[in-house]
């Protein structure tokens, strides 16, 4: 089961490392988007630079590469692999293997291989994970996000409310209900973490009032 753990891990950080954003932008746009901008390869400094359309483009595939990987783990490992005890705590190897992907698939997308290691900052690869992990989260944080960006124009402030919203969701079916494993909430904590810090900077934009705006 290791070596298949391990497997898993490559795996979803390379797919997470394809910068999606770059790609777009130089092919249809002629356009380095880690020289203009916020100087990130996510989908919003796509979208900044060269347009709404091939910045949505953009999104869509980083949420895909993202998803596809936590469901390559779920068939690598497979759904009847077994638990694992930890700490007195008994864990599948499948949720395990799904969480490891997301992660590695949110690595890969903030440090991509693939552009040395100058990426985004996870937001839309982390939707792309809780899709595949526990849709209803998904969900309800893209509705989140979408309209906390639409309403204020700050896309950054859309994705820390849609991030925290799927985290939200996710604590009282975890602690309360027992309708999720521990290890989803874990991950999602870790993940939603990492977001708040690679938006550092846009957090002190938008105290001071200096947020780059959507439009």
């Amino acid at each position: 089961m290791t070596a298949e753990l391990v497997a898993v891990v490559v795996i979803a950080y390379l797919l997470g490392s394809i910068p999606f954003g770059l790609i777009i932008g130089k092919l249809k746009s002629g356009v380095d988007i880690r020289e203009q901008g916020s100087g990130r390869t996510g989908a919003t400094n796509l979208m900044r630079v060269a347009g709404t359309r091939l910045g949505v483009l953009a999104l869509v595939l980083d949420v895909a590469k993202a998803t596809v990987a936590v469901v390559l783990a779920t068939v690598i490992i497979g759904r009847d692999s077994g638990v694992v005890t930890i700490g007195g705590v008994s864990i599948y190897w499948q949720h395990i293997a799904q969480v490891a992907a997301g992660l590695a698939a949110v690595l890969g997308h903030n440090w991509p291989i693939f552009a040395k290691f100058r990426g985004g900052r996870g937001v839309t690869a982390y939707f792309g994970t809780v899709f595949a992990i526990f849709p209803p989260a998904g969900i309800f944080g893209a509705e989140v996000l979408a309209i906390a960006a639409l309403r204020s124009r700050h896309m950054s402030l859309g994705s820390l409310l849609g991030a925290l919203a799927t985290w939200c969701l996710m604590l009282p079916l975890t602690i309360v209900y027992k309708l999720l494993p521990s290890i989803y909430l874990i991950y999602g904590s870790v993940v939603v973490a990492l977001i708040v810090y690679q938006h550092r900077d846009n957090i002190r934009r938008l105290r001071q009032g200096t947020e780059r705006r959507l439009w």
